[in-house]
């Protein structure tokens, strides 16, 4: 299979109109345009049934404790682990793109509600750890919601944008499903997968 990611070149940074948090010179970080870029893809094997929509960042430090602290660094040394950043799945065999700003298009303070998205049904996705401790925040994030890494990381962050073409119409995943549960249910499905992965940093010494 080969995806498209639009405006998202294999190696390159992600521009600013995909991620939740962006640049500030004053304030670090402020909320991005948080838009899913659009995804389509081809040269689908035979026997697909659906396919399962996933991005995520595997360079996310293990211990946030540290995270946007001023005067504290997160080491680039320290252990990273998976942050899932959007999650869709059952999506028809008869679809081969998503478009742009379909299934996020700006920051939703406690998280875009609902599994039913427009091509598919939603996951949850890592935010709503990660916001949990904000009263302004906290809340479920289903859906995409794009980058916003540690601007104290040392380390560049990458994306994975991926579609995996499936041999079953539903993974019968309901409810605030995350991406662990998303890997399990899809064990043994996957007929072909494609992968985009872009860069993405708020950190002021590694843009």
């Amino acid at each position: 299979m080969k995806l498209n990611v639009e405006g998202i070149e294999e190696g390159k940074p992600i521009p600013d109109l995909f991620a939740f948090g962006v640049f500030h010179p004053e304030d670090r970080m402020s909320f991005g345009p948080n838009r899913n870029p659009g995804m389509s893809w081809e040269d689908v094997p035979e026997g697909t049934k659906s396919f399962v929509i996933m991005m995520f960042d595997p360079d996310v430090p293990s211990v946030a404790d540290d995270a946007n602290q001023e005067g504290k660094t997160i080491s680039k040394d320290i252990p990273r682990v998976d942050f899932f950043h959007w999650l869709l799945v059952d999506v028809p065999a008869r679809v081969s793109r998503i478009p742009e700003g379909e299934d996020s298009d700006g920051v939703t303070p406690k998280g875009k509600c609902g599994n039913s998205g427009p091509f598919g049904e939603r996951g949850v996705n890592n935010f709503t750890q990660f916001l949990a401790g904000n009263p302004d925040m906290a809340g479920t994030y289903f859906g995409y919601d794009g980058p916003c890494p540690p601007w104290n990381d040392e380390l560049l962050h990458h994306y994975h944008y991926e579609v995996h073409a499936l041999d079953v119409e539903t993974l019968g995943l309901s409810g605030e499903f995350d991406g662990e549960d998303v890997r399990k249910a899809m064990k043994g499905h996957v007929l072909a997968s494609a992968r985009v992965t872009g860069t993405y940093t708020l950190n002021p010494d590694l843009r």
